[in-house]
């Protein structure tokens, strides 16, 4: 998946606003709650410059006696506008986060829509770090960054605006003064701006190489244990997370420098906001409460604008995310370009007509012009040393894989003219890499578009696997739980549960991808005499190395190089003594 950085090309600035666009146009479901959101920002940001406006008339009239009932209505004003100020941030950042959390669910809910339907290839790039933590990180940075940096953008942007109009009122010359000084603090948050995107990127990256080595040492923990890998793995993950400390490091500095230099700049115009005050205080023309109220103004705004340097981090992180994460959404999915709808009961007759595939920067063909047929209820096994794309060309058969040149066909159709989910509806598969989803052995059985099936139909298709007494002698039978990774079933049983699975489907064309690779010879004997009681009637591929499987086969094909060099039933091609013979002989010298 291309994880390049937009923003590396020239186009960066439409690139960053297009992110912005697509970011916030996904709050349009909540303006309702945003408004209000907003209406209490607004509120709670106009409580904080009153405070200040009230220390003129409490120092100007309250000390002096002048007005008694200061006494009282100033502490209570204090006391209700801090209340106010409290429950105003508590409702708008409760509403802000009840936005952030529903643009999660929503923008995870469409991620992995969007993952699900990913062509095939994508998922053998090795990616899965980077994928994991779109869906762990990027997301959530995304979401609540948005609606924080919303949050500080309007609450503060509106107390300093409210803040400089106390402070004009209170001294036009002071202002002025604070006016010219405040631009430079934006402009030194702007300088750490490109170096904070970068190091966000870089950490983005990091975080993705840092899932990918830890889930790597999750699946593999027996691998490193048996060959001792604890150091080498060790080594790996030392230099994965010393370069995220790094990165947190750099992060750290430049928003800690931040901070305190845009603050340096806002203290020289305090210095001389205090000469031209105390310069004016001597010519009468500023009195005590006003200088009190203009500097408690003062002081107020040094927050906000702290606040708002500080934003451009995490908007930077925001940003990067959202690229992470869109680059993900913006996928193009699997092609689906059929229009046909195969209408049930269907044949079964299987085409491959002259079909060739290249792999993308393979200098070789995998498969050469390979053509033949599997008539209805007919079995057909294909057979071949490694690579010599037996399970490429049954891939194409669900269009996991797209031939490069020739076509596949289902009674007489072009796969490609069918919808992938009326195609896939039509065939059930076993494959050597067998993939049990966490839950119950029932739930595993009667999985997907299954899950109606009758608990006598999940009783038979257990009977024809060979794991109905294996099922009944657990204490919950079929609500067993199967555990992660299926780890509490053995090797044999997760291959029996998904050719169960397979079984109930019911399809009428079925294909075994070393379905009985992991049974012992017991198992295999009798989970294959189920099988082939079951494939009566069924069009049936099967790919298996070990050729003991295949010899009641009706039609064996035999691949070398990625080209059809025999085929024939068992006896022909043992006759023929040809490659087939060899392999066997071979075999049954290895199984002897």
């Amino acid at each position: 998946m291309n994880s390049s950085s937009p923003s590396s090309s020239p186009d960066s600035a439409p690139v960053k606003f297009d992110v912005w666009r697509r970011i916030y146009t996904r709050l349009g479901p909540y303006w309702k709650i945003v408004v209000l959101s907003a209406v209490l920002l607004a509120l709670s940001a106009a409580t904080q410059p009153t405070l200040a406006v009230i220390m003129k008339p409490l120092l100007d009239q309250g000390f002096s006696g002048a007005k008694p009932s200061y006494i009282w209505s100033i502490p209570l004003a204090v006391i209700g506008l801090v209340f106010l100020r409290g429950v105003c941030s508590f409702g708008s950042d409760y509403l802000l986060a009840w936005i952030a959390n529903n643009m999660l669910l929503g923008l995870r809910r469409e991620m992995f829509e969007r993952l699900l339907g990913l062509p095939d290839e994508e998922f053998k790039r090795g990616d899965t770090g980077r994928l994991l933590n779109r869906f762990t990180i990027d997301a959530g940075n995304v979401t609540a960054s948005a609606t924080e940096v919303v949050t500080v953008v309007v609450r503060e942007t509106l107390v300093i605006i409210a803040l400089l109009c106390v402070l004009v009122y209170m001294s036009w010359q002071l202002t002025l003064i604070v006016v010219v000084m405040l631009p430079i603090s934006t402009l030194i948050a702007r300088l750490f701006i490109k170096r904070l995107r970068t190091i966000n990127r870089d950490t983005v990256n990091m975080n993705a190489e840092l899932t990918r080595v830890v889930g790597e040492g999750i699946d593999g923990q027996r691998v490193i244990k048996l060959f001792d890998g604890y150091a080498h793995e060790a080594k790996r993950f030392q230099y994965v997370n010393g370069r995220l400390r790094r990165f947190a490091m750099r992060t750290a500095t430049a928003q800690a420098a931040m901070s305190p230099l845009a603050q340096f700049s806002i203290a020289l115009s305090v210095a001389a906001v205090i000469a031209v005050a105390l310069y004016q205080a001597n010519h009468q023309s500023l009195t005590v409460g006003s200088f009190a109220a203009f500097m408690a103004a003062l002081g107020q705004i040094f927050d906000p604008v702290r606040r708002m340097t500080n934003t451009a981090g995490r908007m930077q992180r925001m940003l990067v995310s959202a690229e992470s994460v869109f680059t993900l959404v913006d996928h193009k999915p699997e092609d689906d370009t059929g229009t046909r709808v195969l209408q049930p009961p269907i044949q079964g007759r299987v085409e491959f007509r002259n079909i060739s595939h290249r792999f993308a920067n393979a200098s070789v063909d995998t498969v050469s012009n390979v053509s033949f047929t599997v008539e209805p209820g007919q079995t057909v096994a294909l057979v071949g040393r490694s690579g010599s794309g037996k399970t490429t060309l049954v891939n194409m058969l669900p269009r996991f894989v797209y031939p490069t040149e020739g076509t596949v066909l289902i009674d007489g159709e072009p796969i490609n003219e069918i919808t992938l989910r009326s195609l896939r509806q039509q065939l059930s598969l076993v494959s050597q890499d067998v993939v049990l989803f966490e839950g119950t052995i029932g739930e595993n059985v009667n999985y997907g578009a299954l899950h109606d099936a009758s608990r006598a139909q999940i009783d038979a298709a257990l009977d024809a696997a060979n794991l109905r007494s294996f099922v009944q002698s657990l204490p919950n039978g079929l609500d067993a739980m199967v555990g992660e990774n299926a780890g509490n079933l053995s090797g044999g049983q997760r291959q029996r549960l998904a050719i169960a699975r397979a079984l109930i489907k019911n399809a009428p064309i079925l294909i075994l991808d070393e379905a009985t690779s992991a049974l012992d010879n017991e198992s295999e004997r009798q989970v294959q005499a189920s099988l082939e009681r079951l494939m009566v009637g069924r069009s049936t591929l099967v790919i298996a190395h070990r050729l003991s499987t295949v010899q009641k086969a009706d039609r064996i094909v035999v691949l070398d190089g990625g080209k059809i060099v025999e085929q024939g039933r068992h006896e022909d091609l043992l006759a023929l003594d040809g490659l087939y013979a060899s392999l066997y002989r071979m075999q049954f010298r290895e199984d002897a």
